[in-house]
């Protein structure tokens, strides 16, 4: 007898599922879509030729010098020349150029007479990654200016040249980037945005399946069909929906470590895991919603904004440690932040699995929690009420 309720609720959804376009745009498309795209985009591993602008002043032989160095950069593009500051700065400030380098009058002329001439750069960091790029190229340029009139200075009154590399550098900095030795931004960035995309598409597509049918008046029919039980109902409707986006979620980390080659320090499964966990942790969030407020507008703008501020407090963009203590607190309650977690210290770290233990549980808890709020649900598809 179940097991027919089941089979009845699985068809039920399936017909659902088949008979509108919006599942279909949502659970396959945009995931899909979003993956390729920022593969794609991040596919050089790290913006390149950001457009930069010289302000060239001295219009001497080591300005040009100085600036055709800077053009060979490989993070900036010097693509605009301005004769002076001002419209330089304009420039900047309307965003047609991410920065600028000002080189002085009398550049060459106090550079080689010890005079301590100053180079100026000045980048817009309200886009924060090509602000970032632009200022690197810049100090680099800055700092190895510096160093070589320092040492044509040297090498001057008599220096040997073993001698000046001892004085410009004393202490020799060998880095090696932990399993990132690349610095590749596509491994970060795509490891964190994809699978943020496939969480806000599950708590969206959760909170729509389910409000739908109080404002459609279809739950009696719905829970009818489940022979009155509302987990058997539950899982009717959201077993589909977790194949569908594990299978689409598992298909996006194929592109990430299969196709283009991630890093993946630990067994497969383990990866795949956690994602199917982050997958019904999701659903399980927006069942949650839906329990305490079950309005299809409402509980919609709850997960919307619950999936959208994943982006920014689970530790993606922003460091959980350096955030305010009730913020990095509440980071926790988001099923994103576990998995994140769990892709740093297994897929990236290569840790044993072990350490991650508390994260898999974590996102084992939120079908609990589900679970026990289920009734409450219940009420509510029983007698529909829809309240615009």
């Amino acid at each position: 007898m179940i097991f027919a309720t089941v089979i009845s609720s699985l068809k039920r959804e399936f017909r659902n599922l088949i008979s509108r376009r919006i599942y279909f745009a949502t659970m396959i498309v945009v995931p899909i879509a979003s993956a390729c795209f920022l593969l794609s985009l991040l596919g050089d591993g790290l913006p390149v030729k950001t457009p930069v602008a010289v302000v060239d002043l001295d219009n001497s032989t080591m300005s040009r010098q100085l600036t055709r160095t800077l053009s060979a950069l490989q993070s900036v593009d010097v693509a605009y020349r301005y004769p002076n500051f001002n419209e330089a700065m304009n420039q900047l400030q309307e965003g047609n150029i991410y920065g600028f380098f000002l080189i002085p009058e009398d550049f060459e002329r106090e550079a080689t007479s010890n005079l301590a001439p100053t180079l100026s750069y000045f980048c817009n960091m309200s886009y924060y990654i090509p602000g970032t790029l632009s200022f690197k190229g810049f100090k680099t340029m800055a700092v190895s200016t510096s160093g070589s009139i320092v040492s044509a200075q040297l090498l001057g009154v008599g220096a040997e040249e073993g001698q000046v590399d001892t004085i410009l550098q004393p202490i020799v900095i060998q880095e090696h980037p932990l399993n990132n030795p690349w610095s590749n931004y596509s491994i970060y960035l795509c490891n964190s945005f994809i699978p943020g995309i496939i969480a806000l598409m599950v708590l969206l597509v959760t909170v729509f399946s389910v409000c739908s049918e109080i404002k459609n008046s279809t739950s009696p029919q719905w829970l009818h069909t489940a022979g009155n039980s509302i987990y058997i109902a539950l899982l009717g409707k959201l077993l589909p929906h977790t194949l569908i986006f594990s299978t689409v979620a598992i298909m996006c980390q194929s592109l990430m470590y299969g196709y283009n080659h991630f890093p993946l320090n630990c067994n497969a499964l383990t990866i795949i895991s956690a994602m199917m966990l982050l997958v019904i942790a999701c659903q399980s969030v927006g069942l949650i919603v839906c329990c305490i407020m079950p309005n299809l507008r409402l509980a919609l703008s709850i997960v919307s904004l619950l999936g959208i501020l994943s982006f920014s407090i689970t530790g993606f963009s922003f460091p959980v440690e350096s955030m305010y203590g009730a913020i990095g607190i509440f980071s926790y309650l988001i099923p994103v932040r576990h998995y994140f977690l769990i892709y740093i210290d297994q897929a990236l770290n290569g840790i044993d699995i072990y350490y991650s233990r508390w994260q898999f549980v974590s996102l084992v808890i939120y079908p609990i929690i589900a679970c026990f709020l289920v009734p409450l649900l219940k009420r509510r598809l029983s007698h529909p009420i829809y309240v615009p």
